[in-house]
């Protein structure tokens, strides 16, 4: 009775593995974002538009290559070794930010060895970030009631690595000498190392299932997910006119965009993700319920992208009001610019137990909102924190020069 209480209450010490793989693989990242366009500006010396225009074309691209890394690990690889191939790209992809930030006085050689980096960066993430995910789910049993439980505890991970990263890259990179950013790539760069030395080295005996086989070495379209009747039913797919079809919408979509001066990586971005969720809906061999949850995600999404849009000027616009506009004096002492970056990590470990314990009350009293509820509170409140900015920012105009 003792063994089977300890497995109920206890997480399997695999979900730990994938805490510090996460959490170490989280600090590479917003570690090297919270000083990217600093170094574009201070170390390249390129002005705050091209700065801007070079982070929102990576960012928009971490976000796309996910769709290749999943698609290779239900296909190819499972999950283990596409995060093991994510890991080593994005380790080199800082290397190479650490060799251009070395290079920064030699501003064509900084700037090939930078788009290598950042190229290596995207595929690396695209491979790493949405396999590692999707392993958290795999280490529970079918209904187990710990699985909630298990994701709050992982992207805790993720929020810690976010929290200390622009602390530490930005102690070491950003000290107003143009010649350290390097170190805070470094840095950034070692925490990948770490995270890749971590995950090979205890995947093995802590990352499987309740019954003990291996999670993610063989690709995911291997595992049984659908019933006979529902394959017998499937029909056959894209046939080659819908394939075309959507390339042609894809050409035209690009097209358009780069006319209206968005440039080739921006308008490749917003072509793609108009036209790819077109072309996945029209899968003849989606059954009703499959076409009803796809839209579903697709209207979350179109809310979300809101969201992210705001959410990702941490890294340039609000690291710019930081830089030049804000006092950021305490006690004497010039804080860093990339320090603010750790703000949002520390409020969502503080937030998120006040508003677990704010819908648990509301729940037991069949209050609690649905998720799109929660989800419109959220667009709003972040609205309200850019009304905050605008006026402050207003405010600085008015001031005498």
């Amino acid at each position: 009775m003792a063994e089977i209480s300890q497995t109920s209450n206890k997480h399997p010490k695999g979900l730990y593995v994938l805490f510090i793989t996460e959490m170490w693989e989280r600090f590479s990242y917003y570690g090297m974002r919270a000083i990217f366009v600093l170094f574009l500006t201070k170390a390249l010396l390129y002005d705050k538009a091209l700065s801007s225009e070079i982070y929102g074309s990576y960012t928009g691209l971490v976000y796309l290559t996910p769709l290749i890394g999943g698609y290779m690990a239900d296909r190819y690889w499972g999950n283990r070794k596409s995060i093991i191939i994510g890991g080593i790209m994005m380790a080199i992809g800082q290397f190479f930010m650490f060799m251009a930030g070395s290079f920064y006085d030699t501003i064509e050689i900084a700037g090939i060895l930078m788009m290598v980096g950042l190229t290596s960066l995207i595929f690396g993430n695209g491979f790493f970030k949405p396999n590692i995910s999707t392993m958290v789910g795999q280490l529970y049993a079918p209904g187990d009631k710990r699985v909630d439980s298990a994701f709050t505890i992982f992207y805790m991970g993720i929020n810690l690595g976010a929290f200390f990263s622009p602390l530490v890259c930005g102690y070491l990179g950003d000290t107003g000498n143009a010649g350290d950013f390097k170190w805070g790539f470094l840095a950034a760069c070692i925490g990948m190392i770490v995270s890749l030395i971590l995950f090979i080295a205890l995947k093995d005996k802590y990352i499987v299932t309740p019954d003990g086989k291996a999670i993610g070495s063989a690709p995911n379209s291997k595992r049984e997910t659908v019933d006979i009747d529902t394959v017998a039913e499937a029909k056959s797919g894209f046939s080659s006119s819908q394939i075309f079809t959507w390339l042609a919408v894809e050409v035209v979509l690009f097209s358009l965009f780069f006319y209206l001066g968005q440039g080739v990586i921006g308008s490749f971005i917003f072509s793609l993700s108009i036209a790819a969720p077109g072309f996945i809906i029209s899968d003849k061999s989606l059954t009703k319920i499959e076409s009803q949850r796809i839209w579903v995600i697709y209207i979350v999404a179109f809310f979300v992208i809101f969201f992210w849009a705001a959410f990702e000027q941490a890294g340039a616009s609000l690291t710019f009001f930081a830089e030049e506009q804000t006092d950021r004096t305490v006690f004497g002492k010039e804080i860093p610019a990339s320090y603010f970056q750790s703000v949002n990590a520390v409020a969502i470990v503080i937030f998120a137990a006040v508003f677990v314990g704010l819908w648990g009350f509301l729940g037991k009293r069949n209050l609690e909102p649905a998720s799109p509820y929660k989800q419109s509170i959220g667009l709003f409140l972040l609205a309200l924190g850019y009304l905050v900015i605008a006026y402050g920012v207003k405010a600085l105009t008015r001031l005498p020069k």
